[in-house]
C-alpha cells in the first residue's frame, strides 16, 4: 500500500509515522507514506497558499490550486483513493479502516484554517472522512489517526492477525479485560480463570467479558437481535442481576 499525505506540517507528520509500529513496518518497506508540503506547489513567491474567502467569515481558506498542483504531481501514474478530513466527513470507524486497507493507494488531504477551497473538493476528492464531531485546527492529527489504524491491518505491520481481531470494534464487541504480571496489585487479584490454562474457558470467559463491557461501556454497539442464542441469553442474565441487586 502506498499512502500520501498533502499537509502544512509535513514534519509532524513525519514526527508520528517514523516511530513505535508504524514507524517499524514503513522501515521495513510493508507499506509505503510519503508526506507532501503544498506549499511546495504554489505559484506565489512567497509560497503563499491562502487567501480570504469569499464571504464576511473571517479567517483564511487555502486555495485549490496549490492543493491540486500537489495532488496531480505525487500521483502521477496512480489511482488513488482520495479523502479529505474533515469535520463534515462520515464518522470514521474500524469497519471503514478495514475498507480502506485494501485500497493500493490513498491520498489523503489535510485542511487548515478555515478549510480549502470547495472546488478542488469537487474535483478530487473521493470522500470526507472525520474522526469525531469536533473542530481541529488542522487534518494531520485526523490524518495520523486514519493512517494509523489502517496499515496495521496490513499484512507484516502486527506481528499475527490475532493481535487485531481481538481488539475493541473489530467484531462488533469492546475488548475483554486484560492483566499482566503481578499476580496481586493493590490486593486486586488477576481472574483466577485467566491462570487456569485452560484455553476453551479463557476463550469463553473473554467473550463475555466482551459483552459485557459493550453493554456497559457502549450500549449503542449491541443489536439484541443479531446475538446467537448463548449470547442474548448470557447479557439477559447478567442484565437481571444487576437489576435484582
Amino acid at each position: 500500500m502506498r499512502i500520501d499525505i498533502a499537509t502544512l506540517f509535513p514534519e509532524l507528520c513525519e514526527a508520528y509515522l517514523s516511530e513505535s509500529i508504524v514507524g517499524r513496518a514503513r522501515a521495513k518497506g510493508i507499506f509505503e507514506v510519503n508526506c507532501h508540503n503544498i506549499r511546495d506547489y504554489t505559484l506565489d513567491k512567497r509560497r503563499r497558499v491562502d487567501d480570504t474567502p469569499y464571504s464576511e467569515q473571517k479567517g483564511m481558506l487555502m486555495q485549490a490550486e496549490p492543493i491540486y498542483r500537489c495532488f496531480k504531481a505525487v500521483t502521477e501514474g496512480l489511482k488513488p483513493h482520495v479523502i479529505y478530513v474533515s469535520p463534515q466527513g462520515k464518522p470514521f470507524d474500524q469497519e471503514k479502516a478495514k475498507e480502506l486497507s485494501e485500497f493500493d493507494s490513498i491520498f489523503l488531504l489535510c485542511g487548515h484554517y478555515e478549510g480549502v477551497d470547495n472546488r478542488v473538493i469537487e474535483e478530487i476528492v473521493d470522500e470526507e472522512i472525520s474522526i469525531g464531531d469536533f473542530v481541529l485546527t488542522g487534518g494531520e492529527l485526523p490524518a495520523l489517526c486514519i493512517v494509523d489504524a489502517v496499515v496495521r491491518m496490513i499484512d507484516g505491520v502486527l506481528s499475527s492477525p490475532d493481535n487485531y481481531k481481538d481488539e475493541s470494534h473489530y467484531s462488533g464487541l469492546l475488548e475483554y479485560p486484560q492483566y499482566t504480571r503481578p499476580e496481586v496489585w493493590h490486593d486486586k487479584r488477576v481472574p483466577e480463570i485467566l491462570l487456569s490454562g485452560h484455553h476453551a474457558n479463557i476463550d469463553k470467559w473473554r467473550h463475555e467479558q466482551s459483552l459485557i463491557a459493550t453493554y456497559e461501556k457502549r450500549p449503542d454497539l449491541i443489536d439484541f437481535e443479531k446475538l446467537s442464542d448463548t449470547d442474548s441469553k448470557f447479557l439477559h442474565d447478567y442484565i437481571n442481576t444487576k437489576c435484582e441487586i
